[in-house]
């Protein structure tokens, strides 16, 4: 699991709004395909059979399947970045963030300007709270006691 700064997160944001916005166009652009598909098959048993423009159906197909394979790709891409992907419909995304001895998840939602929430793994958007101070410091550069190094004095 990748682990991000607050400064790595942010400066991802801008990459990671436009695949999340590609993504979420795409599978409206499926959904569309699959509305007319599934209008087309409607019309079909209510008529009791109809001439179908196979080319017309052919191209909707393929619309679909397109559009499937592209929010599929745009959400790969942010996965391999190592964001997680929590709700592609209203765009929240989740960066893994060391915070103390504890892995907690910084939180973003689409049409939010930056990064100022944060919540526990298990939480979830529920359990969303404003970052403090702990997140702006980064991390701690003192070794804690009893660790290699702490108790070195320079000479």
């Amino acid at each position: 699991m990748k682990i991000f700064t607050l400064e790595e997160a942010r400066t991802l944001l801008p990459v990671l709004e436009s695949l999340l916005r590609g993504a979420i166009a795409a599978k409206q652009e499926a959904e569309e395909a699959d509305a007319g598909l599934a209008a087309l098959n409607q019309r079909i048993q209510l008529a009791g059979g109809i001439l179908v423009d196979v080319r017309k159906a052919a191209r909707q197909r393929a619309v679909r399947q397109h559009g499937i394979q592209r929010a599929k790709d745009a959400l790969a891409e942010i996965e391999a970045i190592g964001v997680q992907v929590k709700d592609m419909d209203t765009g929240l995304l989740d960066f893994p963030f060391q915070l103390e001895d504890e892995v907690v998840l910084l939180c973003w939602k689409l049409g939010e300007t930056d990064i100022e929430h944060w919540h526990a793994q298990d939480a979830g958007f529920t359990g969303r709270a404003p970052l403090d101070d702990r997140f702006r410091r980064g991390p701690s550069r003192t070794p804690k006691a009893g660790t290699p190094g702490a108790d070195d004095k320079p000479n």
